[in-house]
This record gives C-alpha cells, sequence and structure tokens, in this order.
C-alpha cells in the first residue's frame, strides 16, 4: 500500500507538468513545471517510468520554438536532458533527428546533443553499464539498440543533416571522444577492483565490437597509445584490458583485433594488452594464425612483426608459432600456390616465412633442419617466368640457406647487389637477416674503394704538383686491326677469326655494312644469319648483345623473305637452346616494326621494344599496355573532339610480308621434341610467343591479311587460355587484344561469329577472377575493344525519308 501511495502521487504530479508544459503559455507556469520535474531526477521511480515521456513532451512543446527568450526555460530545457538517463536522452535525441525536417525542434535538439557529448554523458552511460546491475533491467532489444546508436552515431545524423552536420557528430571528433569516455569507464573499472567491487566490461566490448566492424577502427588510434602506455606499469589494467578484448563479440573479433595491432608499435605492446587470447579464444587463434598471414596480403610488414613477435613472446604460444612456420612452409612450397597467386600475395609470405624462421629458437632450428622442406620453394620459383618471383626466390633462398644450412653448404645466388638491396629493403626483414645480407652485397663494394687517407701518404711522397700535365683528351686508342669494308670481310672475320679486336670491330660494323650495301648483304643474308644466330660472347665484347641483334635485325630488313624463313624455321628446330629461340623472337618484333614504318620515313634506326628486348625485363608490359590504350584512345568517341578517330591506312614494308612473318610461328606449336616443349615446360618461351604474335598481329592493322591472322591467332590461344603460368595468360589476352585492335570490325562478325560471345565471356572471367593484376587490366581493355567494335558494327544507320 505504501509503495502504490508513493507511485500516485508521482505519477500525478508528472502528469500535471506535462499538461502544463503542452498547452500553457504563461511562463511563469512553464518554469514552474520544468522545476518539479528537475527536482524528480534524482527519483529512481521517476526515471525508470516517467522520463521517456516527459524529455518527449518537451521536445515537441510549442513554447520551447525558436521564439522562446527566456533563458530560464532554456536552462531548465537542458537541465532535463543533461541530468537524466543517458541511455534514453540519447535514444530519443538520434530519432528525434533523424526523422524531423528542418524546423527548430531540430536545432534545439542538435544543440542539446551536442551538449551532452561535451558534458561527458557518454563516461556515465558506460558506466552506468560497467556497475553490476546497473543494466541488468534493459532487454536484449534495448541494449542492441543503445549499442547500436552509440556507435553509428555519426553515420546516423550525417545521414540526415548532410552539410549542415556539427563538427562535434563528424567520425573524426566522435570517436575519439567514445574512446576517452571508455578509457574513462576502464578507469573507474581498476578503481572499482582495487576497492573489492565487481564490474562488467560486456557492454563497453560490444560497443568496441560494433564501432570496429564498421569500419572506424581508427578508434584505437585513441585507445591503444595510452593503454600500452598503463599496461607497461600496472598489472591490474593488463588484466583489465585482456578481460575487455575477451568479451570482444565473436563476429567482431578480427576487425578488432587486426585494428589494435595496426594501432600498437611492437610485439610486446600485443603481448601486454592481449595476452593469451590466441590461445583460448579460438576464433582470434584462427585471425592471427591463419588470415592475417595466409589469406590475406595487404598488411605491412610492421603488423606481421608484432603478429609473429606476439605468438613468440611466451611458451604456451610458441607451439602457435611453429604451427605457423608448417602452414607458412606449406604455402611456399606450393608450386599451385606459385602459379594462382599474385606477386603481392607471394612476398608477403616470404616476408611471413623469413620472420618466423628468425624468431626460432637455436634447438627449434636443429628441428627444422631435420625436416627442412623449403627449397621446394625456391625451386618452385626459379621456375617462374616472372623476374620477381625468381628474384624473390633467390633472396629469400640465400636467407633461409644462412639461417638453416651449414657454412659448406649454404646457397649462394649470382644477383646483382642493387636489385638485391632493393628487395631487402622492400622486405624489411628482421635485423639479423638484413645486416647479414647487407654486409654479403654491400660491403664488398664499400671494401673495393680505396680510402682517402690511404692515398694521402703515397700522394705526398710522388706529388707532381709542379708538371704541367699533357692534354689527352682528344687522344685515341691505336687499333691493331682495320674495321672491315665489305660484307664478306665481316663474314670472315666473324667465322673463322681469333682476334677479340677483330671480331668487335666486325660487329660494330655489321649493321651499318648491311644497309649500306643491300645486294652484297642479299648474296649472304641466309648464311650471316646462321653465324649471328649461333655466335657466342667468347672475348667478353662491349655491348655484344646489343651489337648482335642491332646486326640480326638490319639483316632481316635488308633481304625479309628469305631471312624471316629461316629465322620461324630454325625456331622450332632441335638443339636451340631456349636465349637463342628467344632471341628470334625478339629479332622477329624489332624488324616487324622497323618495316611498319611508313614509306615516306627514312630508316632512323630499329628502336627497342621494352616487352620484348630482355629476358630480365619479360614481365613487364608497360609497353604492351601503352600501345593498347593509345589505340583504345583512338577508338573512343568524345564528345567534345568530335567524331571517332580512326587509324589511317598508310603503305609500309611489313603489310605486303606479315604472313611471312605471322604464320610460321603457329605451324609446330603442338609437337613436342627433346629439346623443346613449348606447351610443357617451356612456358617461358610460349608467354614471349605469345607476346610476339600479338604485336604481330597489332602491326598489321590495315593489312590484307589481318583478318586470316586473326582467326588464326585465336584459334592458336584459345588451346591454351586456361595455362597456368601468369607471363603467359599475360601474352594471351595482350594476342587478344591485338586481335581486336587490328581485325576490321565487320570482319569481326563475320569471320569469327559465334566465338567471338564465347571469348567474351572467358575475357570477363579473366577480368574479375584473375590473380595476375596485369591480366585483369588488360582484359578489361580487351573487353572494351571489343563491345566498342560491337556497338558500332550492331548500329542501324537512320533511314533517310
Amino acid at each position: 500500500m505504501g509503495s502504490a501511495g508513493t507511485e500516485e502521487p508521482v505519477r500525478l504530479q508528472v502528469d500535471l507538468c506535462l499538461r502544463t508544459l503542452s498547452a500553457s503559455r504563461d511562463p511563469g507556469e512553464i518554469v514552474h513545471a520544468l522545476r518539479t520535474l528537475t527536482r524528480n531526477l534524482e527519483d529512481g521511480e521517476f526515471k525508470r517510468l516517467h522520463y521517456t515521456h516527459a524529455i518527449q513532451v518537451l521536445v515537441s512543446a510549442h513554447c520551447f520554438g525558436g521564439s522562446c527568450d527566456d533563458e530560464e526555460i532554456k536552462k531548465l530545457w537542458c537541465e532535463m536532458f543533461l541530468r537524466g538517463p543517458p541511455d534514453q536522452t540519447l535514444l530519443l535525441l538520434l530519432d528525434t533527428i533523424s526523422s524531423t525536417g528542418e524546423c527548430a525542434a531540430l536545432e534545439q535538439c542538435m544543440s542539446v546533443l551536442e551538449k551532452f557529448l561535451s558534458a561527458g554523458r557518454l563516461q556515465v552511460l558506460l558506466w552506468s553499464r560497467c556497475e553490476v546491475g546497473g543494466a541488468c533491467s534493459d532487454s536484449p532489444q534495448l541494449r542492441e539498440t543503445i549499442i547500436g546508436r552509440l556507435a553509428a552515431l555519426p553515420s546516423i545524423t550525417c545521414n540526415h543533416l548532410h552539410t549542415d552536420t556539427p563538427d562535434a557528430f563528424l567520425p573524426q571528433q566522435y570517436y575519439p571522444l567514445l574512446a576517452a569516455s571508455m578509457l574513462d569507464s576502464l578507469e573507474k573499472t581498476c578503481c572499482a577492483l582495487r576497492a573489492g567491487q565487481d564490474c562488467s566490461l560486456g557492454f563497453v566490448a560490444q560497443v568496441l565490437g560494433k564501432v570496429c566492424i564498421q569500419g572506424y577502427t581508427q578508434i584505437f588510434e585513441t585507445l591503444a597509445p595510452r593503454l600500452s602506455s598503463l599496461t607497461r606499469v600496472d598489472p591490474l589494467w593488463q588484466r583489465v584490458t585482456q578481460r575487455l578484448l575477451e568479451k570482444v563479440p565473436e563476429r567482431c573479433t578480427e576487425c578488432v583485433i587486426t585494428g589494435l595491432i595496426r594501432s600498437l608499435s611492437g610485439a610486446a605492446a600485443v603481448s601486454r594488452l592481449m595476452g593469451n587470447l590466441v590461445v583460448t579464444n579460438k576464433k582470434a587463434q584462427f585471425v592471427l594464425t591463419h588470415k592475417l598471414l595466409l589469406q590475406q596480403y595487404q598488411h605491412t610488414t610492421a603488423l606481421l612483426k608484432s603478429v609473429l613477435g606476439y605468438l613468440a613472446l611466451d611458451s604456451e604460444r610458441r607451439t602457435l608459432l611453429k604451427q605457423v612456420l608448417r602452414s607458412v612452409c606449406q604455402v611456399w612450397c606450393n608450386s599451385s600456390a606459385v602459379k594462382h597467386t599474385s606477386v603481392e600475395q607471394q612476398l608477403y609470405v616470404s616476408k611471413a616465412l623469413l620472420l618466423c624462421v628468425a624468431l626460432l629458437s637455436h634447438s627449434e632450428i636443429q628441428e627444422l633442419r631435420q625436416g627442412n622442406c623449403m627449397l621446394g620453394g625456391v625451386q618452385c620459383r626459379l621456375d617462374s617466368s616472372i623476374e620477381r618471383i625468381r628474384r624473390m626466390g633467390m633472396i629469400v633462398g640465400e636467407c633461409l640457406s644462412h639461417k638453416l644450412d651449414t657454412p659448406g653448404s649454404q646457397l649462394k645466388f649470382q644477383v646483382s647487389k642493387m636489385k638485391a638491396s632493393c628487395i631487402l629493403q622492400k622486405l624489411q626483414m628482421c635485423s639479423s637477416h638484413v645486416s647479414f645480407l647487407d654486409s654479403q652485397f654491400e660491403g664488398s663494394a664499400g671494401q673495393s674503394v680505396p680510402s682517402e687517407a690511404g692515398r694521402g701518404s703515397d700522394s705526398e711522397l710522388d706529388s707532381d704538383d709542379d708538371l704541367t700535365p699533357y692534354d689527352m683528351s682528344a687522344d685515341q686508342e691505336k687499333k691493331k686491326s682495320a674495321p672491315p669494308r665489305y660484307v664478306r670481310d665481316c663474314l670472315e672475320a666473324l667465322m673463322s677469326s681469333d682476334d677479340a679486336e677483330r671480331v668487335e670491330l666486325s660487329l660494330q660494323q655489321a649493321e651499318a655494312l648491311f644497309r649500306k650495301n643491300v645486294k652484297a648483304t642479299q648474296e649472304v643474308s641466309v648464311q650471316f644469319s646462321k653465324v649471328l644466330l649461333h655466335l657466342e660472347d667468347r672475348y667478353s665484347t662491349p655491348h655484344f648483345h646489343t651489337l648482335r641483334q642491332n646486326a640480326m635485325v638490319a639483316l632481316t630488313v635488308t633481304d625479309v623473305k628469305p631471312v624471316v624463313d629461316y629465322w620461324t624455321t630454325e625456331f622450332y628446330s632441335l638443339n636451340y637452346s631456349l636465349r637463342q629461340r628467344m632471341d628470334i623472337l625478339e629479332v622477329l618484333a624489332l624488324s616487324a616494326q622497323e618495316l611498319s614504318e611508313p614509306i615516306i620515313n627514312k630508316h632512323a634506326g630499329a628502336q627497342p621494344i621494352s616487352a620484348v628486348t630482355a629476358l630480365e625485363q619479360c614481365d613487364d608490359i608497360t609497353h604492351w599496355r601503352q600501345i593498347v590504350e593509345k589505340r583504345i584512345q583512338s577508338k573512343t568517341r568524345r564528345i567534345s573532339k568530335g567524331g571517332t578517330q580512326s587509324v589511317k591506312a598508310v603503305p609500309n614494308r611489313y603489310a605486303p610480308v606479315a604472313g611471312f612473318f605471322f604464320f610460321p610461328l603457329l605451324r609446330s606449336y603442338d609437337r613436342p621434341q627433346v629439346t623443346f616443349d613449348l606447351l610443357g615446360s617451356d612456358h617461358l618461351v610460349l608467354g614471349r610467343l605469345l607476346h610476339t604474335l600479338g604485336l604481330l598481329m597489332h602491326l598489321a592493322i590495315n593489312a590484307p591479311v589481318a583478318s586470316q591472322m586473326g582467326r588464326a591467332l585465336l584459334d592458336f590461344v584459345w588451346t591454351v587460355r586456361f595455362h597456368t603460368d601468369q607471363m603467359v595468360r599475360r601474352g594471351i589476352v595482350f594476342a587478344v587484344c591485338g586481335v581486336f585492335l587490328s581485325m576490321p570490325g565487320e570482319n569481326l562478325l563475320t569471320e569469327l561469329g559465334d566465338d567471338l560471345m564465347e571469348t567474351r565471356a572467358w575475357l570477363a572471367d579473366v577480368a574479375e577472377n584473375d590473380c595476375d593484376a596485369d591480366c585483369r587490366s588488360l582484359a578489361v581493355q580487351s573487353l572494351m575493344l571489343l563491345d566498342k567494335n560491337l556497338k558500332t558494327q550492331l548500329q542501324i544507320p537512320d533511314m533517310e525519308t
């Protein structure tokens, strides 16, 4: 009876005040009603049963519009929101802002919400849920709603207010404020625990998880440094922080852990904050030992160091470090992974492998030596046609061998010092590996430079400052042999001479002799081609490969049909090295480019093509992309530039002989030989062949034979379109792109027909799913070309009336 009697006067008093606020226009009555309500803010019954209804009436009351100038009324009105239960206040203000149009009530709610945030009401809200029993009466639905509003306040307000959003509601200001409120709650929790009181961190952990899963992990920019500092000196803070992370919902574990580790500096800080969470929490274990290391590769090296160092710092976690090492080794040695994953991901796994090995103890290294299977991964990468992958295999192989093998059996590859240093800087490996390899690659170079101090003593003894030096700037070294003046003399010198100087002079003069003496060159062109193809650099001639290549190109353009027939025949012949076959393709590509120049232009020398000039650059398709993009620009119609720009047909020497270059290269590709298996192990040559065919196709634009070439090339690439090697797939897509660039649009439909739709579906799959970024990019550009051609050909012309 007593309780009911107390409740009734409170309810009647509240109802009377609310009716006054809704209907009265007398400032005195309004002030009296507001004072009565504010006095009841300390009453638990009022806050539990009547507060929400009271502030709803306050928001909708007409006396609090923009025309109200009574400062006391405004002060009491704000006090009702800033002294009441913060969760109910926050829910009502956000609901009102998100559902109200531009009016005085919206402005008033925005103003009071800013004051709500600046007055520290978020701290009160969070701490009220940390106290035991503070949120026991909340339903799960209400709890989830409050968490959602706290985590998404910037999104809720910005979606409705747009450019009128106050700065306090923007993510840049709100989330640091929320982080500070969380830190305040954690500090009060530590004080309560010291006083022997129980606390709950479940609500704060859920808010943190909700914020992170919505993508705002920058909250750790405020949380992580402060927690790292506090846990360094106080074990209780370590316990509280670890308990907080344990309470994070499972679905939020990944984003919380990733954001935390990214914001911390070093494995020791991660260990203090996370404790043995990776041991007790299966989701955290999966994220840290598998997902961050093997499924994702966008993270920094610093994060890798923190994760693996965290696993190595505790005896209970070292078991997981060994497990991680086994998993990373398995991926590193998987030849299928080398073929089907991007270069960036392989680099990421390589860094993880080296860091794991560096963290092993001496006894663990002995165990690893007994079952060492990492050399298989090195071999897989050395077999790759991508230079970056091969270089990666050599560098990582040397590091692993230095750590695992005995001094007499360590691997040593011939990698240029500059390239090795660049790779090591990118890898940013642990100090032991970097210092060792830096000393190996850079220390030796430094030792070869004599010091200035060492030279000083000799120079003082033998000083010739008083003597005037002779001017020898124009002096030339006297040659024992004279340069050849005739083509046959040059041929004889290259065939039989044992004089290194004479061979060098013959190579230097060969190109000029071929171009100057056309008739004499044509008489011995095939014989000279054979000599140059088999010529070896016996005397370490300067610029040997460039001189030899220029001479072979000059021979080809001087006597096209016989020499091209020789090149294409020898390409599939027995007993040639892969280097010689690659040389043939390079010469054909350079010769075709020179012949494709307009006849009106005089010869200016063969211009190098970056994608087919050096074996070491076989994974560089920048030039191919430039060709494709240039042609796409010419076929793209822009309103500001007028109509479609087309490639103007001009006479050149390549169009009549394009078939001699092209079709013989497709003659025997499917016939494996003892020393050459194009569709098997020799995929490096296959990739170069596809790029060369694509270039030959591209240069044949407007040639009469272009349609037949395009049809034959598509038939060829269709048989190898699912090749596992990245370089081959790049060549396939480039070849298809060359077909779409060079074949006339009307012939695409008549010659290819139904194959176009199947080709388009395959290109779409490559553009979406291929692991190589260059393949995806070329496939997208090929689709653009194909769609452009089809739309142009299928367009119905306007009928004249």
